[in-house]
């Protein structure tokens, strides 16, 4: 009934953002269910669930922001991996429970626990979508002639008394949540919701699959009478530790390379003044793993929410992916190595840039640091005191990739840009981002750093001077895309209010100067540019999911749309030539060809990679492989040929256990084409040989 936008706070908070669909906001009950969701929601604020920032049931689109929770949904994480391992459904059961508790507490019942309502994070289940609960002194308590839910986990009172419906359905749900998550299907399984319903009432649930230590329990929770289910308090009394804090086994790589040095990043060679507040990550994405917690809600990106991956990537496509060449073997060999640099709990993934034959990586807790690609030797390390490596009295935020401009490295943390010499990592110049919401761009030597009113400023890479400053013709807050070193343009937009047009301006980043503009059909956001400067960008939906891709050429203002096979959920997009590759949130790759000349746009292939919430692909030097990583560190190769996976690395996780990484950073490839760098939720980065993907 509405669509859950990713945002961010003006101190970068991230947010998910639920707006009402207009015909359901012109629905006076529909409004009426939507403002008790809010208060459901509100009163109810906590460890377990995603707790409400702002709201306005009233408006003309009604919205609830809350606070974004990364994890997938246990019905995605079921259908794409299988039922859960005996030690995780234990502390999904125990989690829950005590979800159910605090619920309770706040004088609230669910009554739509379900699957679809569980998000899985690294530190426990939380519940969402209180769209139908119900407070204990709610009006709408009273409806008659009304089922409300889903019939596999609605109690039996649901069906025969809603209107006494209480906590003890919540538990009731609960048991058959666990049922799901344990076999794949529900206790009451049948394709017709009546039927179900029927089954829920008067049949004895299926617990065949159930692990035998948890079906007295979960029995007890699908009595029929309300009375005979235990409370929250006595499920989880029933559940000692470790036995729901044990880890779960992970399965080895089928192949390993034999373990390779391991070196230190250097001492610091310098430190700087603690800096302001901590900016914004790149936006997130989506993953799936064969282990659980790995993917977010659905969600798909706002205004504003997209702009910060190419500042600090450098563009996106393949101007930001290093092109030689030659083919991915040219080099002879090449030893596999790994470098951990993460030093704080968490796991993010360091990031990482490649210029001019070096790797500059920033990590959590661990600065920037300086490594040699052919052996991942740390050359120099540079730290700040806000880096938290010391005293941990400062949380240390989520990296930021760097970005090489003007012969300088320059990385973003607290709210602060800072640069460094390449060759030895001495501090150079730096800038407060306050005045700009943290939204800086890099395109080429010039730094933009777009403020809130709408003006630009251009600032030279290499000394920090400020270049120019003023408004880009056309645009009230524009948005930066990819830059081209081929054209030397970065590419600015601006989607009109009513989501119907999208103004595109090439602006020569060096003095503010728009070289070309025009206003393009839908919804769009440029995705990278291919040779002769032809634009491409991708088009979304009322839905926010992309539909097509747009080709633009500026010689001869030709538009050529190119309409996707299905609507793709978030995909990042690589091109080469006119083959653009799709990789969506939830693992599916999709290849279509964009040549404007032929009768109609034409699907290449699909191929599901078995992953989730993956990072930006990449294109091979010379094409035929795409590179790409999951969230749980591993590194895949894609045959573009025979649209098949290739090769992929071993998941590499932090303390032998599957976390989440807020960001995913596309791998990058050393100019020889020789080697794939890539880097992991565990801290490290790691390399391996490009020409044979079947080895990793």
């Amino acid at each position: 009934m509405g669509v859950v936008h990713l945002a961010r706070s003006a101190s970068g908070l991230r947010l998910a953002v639920k707006v009402v669909h207009e015909q359901y906001a012109a629905d006076p009950e529909f409004r009426a269910r939507f403002r008790q969701e809010v208060g459901a929601a509100r009163r109810v604020s906590g460890a377990f669930t995603a707790p409400v920032v702002d709201a306005d049931p009233d408006a003309e689109r009604p919205w609830m922001a809350t606070l974004y929770v990364p994890g997938p949904t246990l019905a995605a994480q079921v259908k794409r991996n299988g039922p859960l391992a005996p030690a995780e459904l234990r502390r999904l059961t125990a989690g829950l429970a005590e979800a159910l508790r605090d619920i309770h507490r706040a004088g609230v019942v669910h009554r739509d626990l379900k699957p679809g309502n569980v998000l899985l994070t690294d530190t426990g289940p939380r519940v969402i979508d209180f769209g139908i609960s119900r407070p204990v002194d709610s009006d709408l308590r009273t409806e008659t002639g009304k089922l409300i839910g889903s019939p596999p986990y609605m109690a039996p009172e649901q069906f025969q008394r809603p209107r006494e419906v209480g906590p003890a359905a919540d538990v009731f749900a609960l048991g058959s949540v666990l049922v799901h998550a344990a076999t794949g299907r529900g206790p009451f399984d049948d394709a017709s919701p009546y039927i179900v319903a029927y089954q829920v009432v008067h049949d004895e649930p299926d617990l065949a699959g159930v692990p035998a230590d948890l079906v007295p329990l979960v029995g007890r929770c699908l009595a029929k009478e309300p009375a005979d289910r235990p409370t929250p308090d006595e499920i989880m009394s029933e559940l000692r530790p470790p036995s729901y804090e044990a880890t779960a086994f992970i399965p080895a790589q089928r192949r390993r390379e034999p373990p390779a040095a391991q070196p230190a990043p250097a001492e610091p060679v310098s430190e700087g003044p603690l800096p302001e507040e901590p900016v914004s990550e790149e936006p997130v994405r989506r993953r799936r793993a064969r282990w659980p917690l790995a993917a977010a809600a659905v969600v798909a990106l706002v205004a504003g929410g997209g702009g910060t991956l190419w500042g600090l990537s450098g563009g996106t496509g393949q101007t930001t992916a290093p092109r030689t060449a030659g083919a991915a073997g040219a080099v002879a060999s090449f030893s596999p190595w790994r470098a951990p640099l993460g030093t704080s709990g968490g796991d993010a993934a360091p990031v990482c840039a490649y210029a001019d034959g070096a790797l500059y990586c920033a990590a959590r807790g661990s600065g920037l640091t300086r490594l040699d690609p052919r052996d991942g030797r740390a050359v120099w390390s540079a730290r700040n005191a806000a880096d938290g490596e010391a005293s941990g009295a400062v949380e240390p935020v989520e990296p930021v990739q760097p970005v090489v401009s003007g012969g300088l490295v320059h990385t973003v943390a607290h709210g602060t840009l800072r640069t460094y010499a390449a060759d030895d990592g001495t501090p150079k110049w730096s800038a407060d981002l306050s005045a700009y919401g943290g939204d800086v761009h890099h395109a080429g030597d010039t730094v933009l750093f777009a403020a809130p009113s709408g003006k630009v400023t251009g600032v030279d890479g290499a000394t920090g001077r400020t270049r120019w400053q003023h408004a880009l013709r056309g645009h009230a807050h524009p948005r930066f895309g990819p830059y081209s070193a081929e054209t030397g343009l970065v590419y600015a937009f601006e989607v009109a209010g009513t989501g119907a047009s999208t103004l595109v301006s090439a602006v020569r980043p060096g003095d503010g100067s728009v070289v070309w503009q025009r206003r393009l059909d839908g919804h769009l956001t440029p995705v990278g540019t291919t040779s002769g400067g032809v634009l491409h960008l991708t088009s979304r939906d009322r839905d926010s999911q992309t539909d097509a891709l747009v080709r633009y050429e500026p010689e001869g203002r030709a538009v050529h749309r190119v309409p996707l096979p299905f609507p793709m959920a978030e995909p990042q997009v690589a091109l080469d030539g006119d083959t653009a590759y799709l990789l969506a949130r939830n693992g599916t790759l999709v290849a279509v060809d964009t040549e404007p000349t032929k009768a109609k746009a034409k699907e290449l292939w699909q191929l599901e990679t078995s992953t989730g919430r993956v990072s930006r692909p990449v294109v091979a030097p010379g094409g035929g492989l795409l590179y790409f990583t999951a969230a749980d560190g591993r590194l895949l190769a894609v045959d573009t040929a025979r649209a098949a996976v290739l090769g992929q690395t071993e998941p590499r996780l932090r303390g032998g256990r599957l976390g989440y990484a807020a960001s995913l950073p596309a791998p990058l490839v050393t100019a020889d084409g020789g080697a794939v760098v890539a880097t992991a939720p565990d801290g490290s980065v790691f390399a391996v040989a490009a020409k044979d993907p079947t080895r990793w």
